[in-house]
């Protein structure tokens, strides 16, 4: 029997991960990318390689590890992530909603996926420098997100692409995806924009794994509300929805949350795309995540979220909104010198935009675009509101909270009091969009009536129903990387 040819529309995480498990499976596999190679790899080479996965000890992450034996991991206290943990806080994003079948193919598969990973040479790090505290000699990890890609996104991309190259597989690039070719009911093809002109390629399956719509300002608008035509895109300019448009042409349906999206605080000075004139692993530096050390003001100069409602990897893919939908469509970041040693690196970026001054008067007076005299107030009831008798500490929830505010504080309060005072402008940065196509258990896309499209497969941003109004931080590359196996596997099963 001649091997299937499957066809893999995209070069990121989701998309050579579904490529790998074709591979694996006996099929012939071609990648078609839309740009070329420097700008591919999708969104996965923005992010910072971070994957959520359900785990029960320290002995089950040391097959995932790059080195085992490292030193540091005698002193690491990495916890658990149960599955029940990994179900609740999906869950508390859920709006009321139970759990879908998509999260729970998600959460089902998330270790199994990872060590299918590490089987193919892809290797992962303890994020030390994010997601640990040092407390009593150790480090321990919070939050239930503990490793990396080695390298991180990009790393990660390289590493799978490698793996699909060993394993046989091709990729081709300026392949623009245009339309499904579709006979006798199935999936038989794709016509692509290519630099010699259009061209179709056959194949016995498509995996479209080309990311969802973030890039594209219209159908932003037209999915999600005129605000978000507005926001900057912190990822690639190729995920323009393309993927979703042709699949809905040939009889999908559009599924998930419409509104909802992976968008996080972002300096407000960024270009849109995270600037790509820089490398890729400095990009992800334009994002500002640790207002949960300090406090936000909106133009108002008033508070508009509770900074410290939980740890910052389950609040900043949410917070970004909240910016968004704040007049003007930024705030401004606050801090003081107590709590500088534990800002994040990308605070000290070399193309951050900040100011700072010795005293908060001052300080106040140049947050462009801010009531003064509110934010002054703010500042100053927020202070006077802060429980100063529980102890600061970041590696719980330590409940240290303002009291008799509007909006309260309720964790990792502390007083503005000591300078220098530093403040970060800042804006809504869309990563992924969270809708898209609906999929059954083997990532088939599914028509009007439920109904497998056959040989259409989908993974990646592209699949609605696994994030609804939030997500846990790392949830993302880890959903392409169990959506793109199941649909490598049935792909090639045919």
């Amino acid at each position: 029997m001649n091997p299937k040819k499957i066809i893999v529309i995209g070069s990121g995480n989701a998309a050579l991960c579904a490529s790998m498990a074709a591979l694996e499976n006996g099929a012939t596999v071609i990648i078609l990318e839309k740009t070329n190679k420097n700008l591919s790899g999708g969104n996965s080479k923005y992010t910072a390689g971070a994957m959520r996965f359900v785990y029960n000890n320290n002995e089950e992450l040391y097959p995932l590890l790059t080195n085992p034996t490292d030193e540091k991991i005698a002193k690491t206290e990495f916890g658990t992530y149960t599955k029940q943990k990994f179900e609740q806080d999906l869950l508390g994003f859920n709006n009321g909603k139970p759990l879908s079948m998509q999260q729970h193919i998600l959460i089902n598969n998330s270790y199994k996926t990872m060590r299918w990973l590490a089987s193919h040479h892809v290797k992962f790090e303890p994020i030390f420098s994010r997601q640990t505290f040092e407390k009593n000699g150790k480090y321990i990890f919070w939050g239930g997100l503990t490793l990396e890609a080695k390298g991180e996104g990009v790393g990660l991309v390289e590493a799978e692409l490698q793996e699909v190259e060993k394993l046989g597989g091709t990729i081709l690039y300026e392949q623009e995806a245009l339309e499904l070719i579709v006979e006798n009911e199935r999936v038989v093809g794709v016509k692509c924009s290519t630099p010699e002109g259009e061209k179709i390629y056959e194949a016995d399956a498509i995996v479209l794994g080309c990311g969802g719509f973030q890039s594209n300002a219209n159908l932003r608008k037209k999915y999600m509300g005129e605000n978000w035509g507005a926001c900057k895109v912190r990822g690639t300019p190729a995920n323009t929805g393309a993927g979703i448009e042709m699949a809905l042409k040939v009889g999908a349906v559009f599924h998930g949350n419409p509104e909802g999206c992976h968008a996080v605080p972002m300096d407000l000075k960024m270009q849109n795309y995270g600037n790509l004139e820089i490398p890729h692993l400095q990009r992800k530096n334009y994002r500002k995540i640790c207002y949960f050390l300090g406090i936000m003001l909106n133009a108002n100069g008033v508070r508009f979220v509770d900074e410290g409602k939980n740890f910052r990897n389950y609040t900043y893919a949410q917070f970004g909104k909240a910016i968004l939908e704040q007049p003007n469509h930024f705030a401004w970041q606050i801090f003081d010198s107590k709590v500088e040693p534990l800002l994040y690196e990308e605070y000290r970026f070399w193309d951050a935009h900040f100011v700072q001054a010795d005293n908060l008067e001052n300080l106040v007076k140049q947050l462009e675009g801010v009531n003064q005299q509110a934010a002054l107030q703010t500042i100053s009831q927020y202070n006077n509101a802060v429980d100063t008798n529980t102890k600061f500490d970041p590696t719980i929830l330590d409940g240290k909270a303002t009291q008799g505010l509007s909006l309260n504080k309720t964790n990792w309060a502390n007083t503005l009091d000591t300078p220098p005072f530093k403040a970060y402008p800042v804006t809504c940065g869309i990563t992924f969009t969270y809708s898209g196509l609906k999929v059954n258990k083997q990532a088939a896309v599914l028509n009007k009536n439920d109904e497998p499209i056959n040989g259409l497969f989908a993974c990646g941003e592209l699949v609605g129903g696994v994030f609804y109004n939030g997500y846990p931080g790392g949830s993302g590359l880890t959903s392409g990387a169990v959506f793109g196996k199941l649909a490598g596997e049935a792909a090639a099963r045919g």
